[in-house]
């Protein structure tokens, strides 16, 4: 069997302030964005009472895939707040990754 390596390059959380974010949704599917919002909850959860990180995969105004490993701290209905004060908009997220 072999091991599946993601792609997408690895930024560190102190970055996501110089990324710019479109207004514009990155799933079209109703069920995916409310699946993504579950996520976005039970990673904020699971970062509060356990200081437990999470994968985030994200989209940005240019286009481009990019990955964080952090903390989420809040979610609300249009931004996620991470460890640092950064945020990423909730349109943005393409999904969640739970370890």
């Amino acid at each position: 069997m072999k091991a599946q390596v993601n792609r997408i390059p690895m930024v560190e959380k102190e970055m996501i302030p110089f990324f710019h974010f479109t207004h514009d949704d990155v799933l079209e599917n109703t069920e995916a964005r409310k699946k993504r919002l579950w996520d976005l909850n039970r990673a904020s959860i699971l970062g509060n009472g356990y200081r437990g990180k999470v994968e985030i995969t994200f989209r940005t105004a240019e286009g481009e895939l990019k990955r964080v490993d952090t903390t989420i701290w809040a979610v609300d209905d249009k931004y996620m707040i991470l460890k640092a004060g950064c945020f990423i908009p909730i349109a943005s997220v393409v999904g969640v990754e739970f370890f």
